[in-house]
Formats: C-alpha cells, sequence, structure tokens
C-alpha cells in the first residue's frame, strides 16, 4: 500500500508507473484509494477516545490558552481571550472537543511559596472547579514562563513588534505551562515502569 503524505486530510487515489513494452512510461490508477496516514492519526484518536488538555494562563486583563493534540503529546498554543470571555469561550470548545482535564499555572515565588497574584488565581480555580465538575484541575509551576516565552518568541524569529503583543506572549506562556505538564507526567510515567 502507498502512503502519501499531503497537507490535507483527504483520500487520493495512488498510481503506480509500468513500463510498456515500447518503453514509454504509462500512469495506470489503481482501482482502491489510499488512506493518507495522517487520517490513521486522527481516526485512532477518535477511537480510543481521548480528551484534549487545556492548559491555562490566568491573568486579570487576559487568559492565555494552549490545548494538547488528542493524543496528547504535545503542547501548543490556542488563543488568548479577555477574563471576563473566558467562560463562553469554554463552553463553546465543549461543543467541539472533549476535555480531558485544564492544567492552570500557579504564581510560585523563588522560596516556593505562593506568590501575591494567588489571590486572583484562586477564586478562578474554585470557579473553574464548581462549573465543570467532571474535569480535573491541575496546578504548575508557572514561575519565569513569560521570560521564556519571550525567549522563544525571539529564538522563533518574531519581530520586536509582535513581541509587544501580550497577547501572543500569554498563549505561548500558556502552551510552556502545559507542555511541562505534559513533560513531568511523561517522566512519572517512565520512572514507574
Amino acid at each position: 500500500m502507498a502512503f502519501f503524505v499531503l497537507r490535507s486530510f483527504t483520500v487520493v487515489p495512488s498510481y503506480r508507473r509500468t513500463v510498456a513494452p515500447s518503453y514509454r512510461r504509462t500512469v495506470v490508477p489503481l482501482y482502491r484509494s489510499t488512506i493518507i496516514p495522517s487520517q490513521y492519526y486522527l481516526y485512532f484518536c477518535r477511537l480510543i477516545n481521548m480528551g484534549r488538555i487545556i492548559g491555562i494562563d490566568y491573568g486579570k486583563k487576559r487568559v492565555g490558552l494552549a490545548v494538547t493534540d488528542p493524543l496528547q503529546i504535545f503542547a501548543s498554543p490556542l488563543n488568548t481571550v479577555n477574563t471576563q470571555e473566558f467562560d463562553s469561550f469554554i463552553n463553546e470548545y465543549l461543543k467541539s472537543e472533549v476535555i480531558e482535564s485544564f492544567v492552570v499555572g500557579y504564581p510560585v515565588q523563588m522560596n516556593n511559596r505562593p506568590s501575591e497574584s494567588v489571590k486572583y488565581i484562586d477564586p478562578f480555580i474554585s470557579r473553574l472547579n464548581k462549573k465543570y465538575p467532571g474535569i480535573p484541575v491541575h496546578l504548575i509551576d508557572e514561575r519565569f514562563t513569560s521570560q521564556i516565552a519571550l525567549r522563544s518568541m525571539i529564538d522563533g524569529g518574531l519581530k520586536k513588534k509582535g513581541r509587544r503583543n501580550k497577547m501572543i506572549v500569554d498563549k505561548v506562556s500558556a502552551s510552556i505551562i502545559l507542555q511541562s505538564y505534559l513533560d513531568g507526567r511523561s517522566a512519572n510515567k517512565k520512572t514507574k515502569t
């Protein structure tokens, strides 16, 4: 079976080249279709019914959001919404995707004590637990995520004008928080086996 890697998720006919006795090249379509490997990935994710994990970088003005792939291997930035619009955004997202858990960045100082921002985040976490009781909330240390996000944006070649946009910084920070959670979780699985 031949596989073709394309950017879209469509089924394409496969072709084989045959050499005729006159040494002319002819293209003969096969009468079956080939499935692109990316379709196997999406089919497998639906089959095992894994939900996505949402990473949250909470702030007073904006909330940066990141999401995992269906197999929960890597994190990518999703969106940045105003704090007041967070509930409506998650409700809309729940209509199209299954959320397995939330990962919230928890601000901690260098001496491992909660920082002053905790007074804003604790009510948000309790509201998240009340509104979505079936979805667990995990807390993870968010120290230096904004600085790491800025550094990764510089390394990625983003211009200074783009780096000034706080919405981009917030969603990149959320993806860093979520990826560190995923890395810690996979490291814990490796040590248990």
